[in-house]
């Protein structure tokens, strides 16, 4: 219920940003003319330049440049510098999107009983003792949460580094080198992340003190990043095979290829959302 809640409150405000947009696109801007004060005076008033960032709450999930107003001085290296864009890992960003999805996580663990009843106790003890019980493979757990569920988990941690990262995020599902390093890379992140929910410091194991109960097993460990990479690479498959061919054959039904988009790719949806792009948004290179 929580997690419905927040991805419909951010739909929400991601379709009103959007509506703003092409309201001020549809508005245009007005230039305002050059006067010159006295004939031979080098002095004139210029319209100030504004690049409004969206709220802080929203720059939070992701960074907004800053602005820099062009001079005659620094136009020509302005001009030469935007071609080649900024192809640097966006780190705080990246970052930012997984804490927010981290705290998803925690907030639908604490909603369940057995969690807030194990906050009581002393907490670094207990956080060891969970850490130290983590051994096997069988967790107890259901197929649908351990084979189905981590790894659509791990493919959402995936498409958070994807999507910050310049070098990858236009890649669509091809054998070539770059596709397979970026998504390696993806791997990595997943890997990461999902290591840490497990028995990091703000993990199961240290909120839920889950290894006191004898559940701290390695199935959660190796399934999420793993079977999320290939969830995460067939998401990409179904994208570029299948999506795309119903996006073709039904070109004029702004439905259909919205309900594709989101449906079919469950985890790049919900990716999306987290950087507070509508859940069928695709880069420009790959639509």
């Amino acid at each position: 219920m929580f997690c419905a809640i927040l991805i419909a409150f951010i739909s929400v405000v991601t379709a009103a940003q959007d509506r703003g947009s092409e309201n001020k696109k549809e508005q245009g801007s007005e230039s305002t003319p050059l006067t010159s004060i006295g004939s031979k005076s080098r002095w004139r008033l210029q319209p100030k330049a504004l690049n409004r960032c969206p709220t802080q709450f929203i720059t939070f999930l992701e960074s907004c440049p800053t602005f820099t107003p062009l001079t005659p001085h620094n136009a020509a290296n302005h001009a030469a510098k935007k071609p080649a864009g900024d192809q640097s890992f966006h780190w705080l960003t990246a970052i930012k999107q997984s804490l927010v999805f981290l705290g998803v996580q925690h907030g639908y663990a604490m909603t369940q009983p057995k969690t807030r009843q194990d906050l009581k106790g002393p907490f670094f003890k207990d956080y060891a003792s969970s850490v130290k019980s983590l051994r096997g493979w069988k967790d107890g757990g259901r197929f649908f949460t351990n084979y189905i569920a981590h790894p659509m988990q791990g493919s959402l941690l995936g498409f958070i580094q994807v999507q910050n990262d310049p070098k990858g995020m236009n890649l669509s599902y091809n054998e070539s080198n770059a596709y397979w390093r970026s998504r390696i890379k993806a791997l990595a992140w997943s890997a990461a992340w999902s290591t840490q929910f497990e028995i990091g410091p703000v993990s199961q194991a240290s909120i839920g003190n889950v290894g006191l109960h004898g559940k701290q097993t390695y199935v959660d460990l190796v399934v999420t990043p793993i079977g999320g990479i290939g969830w995460l690479v067939l998401e990409d498959f179904v994208d570029k095979n299948i999506i795309l061919m119903i996006e073709r054959r039904y070109s004029g039904s702004f439905y259909i290829k919205v309900a594709s988009r989101t449906f079919l790719n469950p985890t790049r949806s919900v990716a999306n959302l987290l950087r507070f792009k509508a859940p069928w948004y695709r880069g420009s290179v790959l639509r």
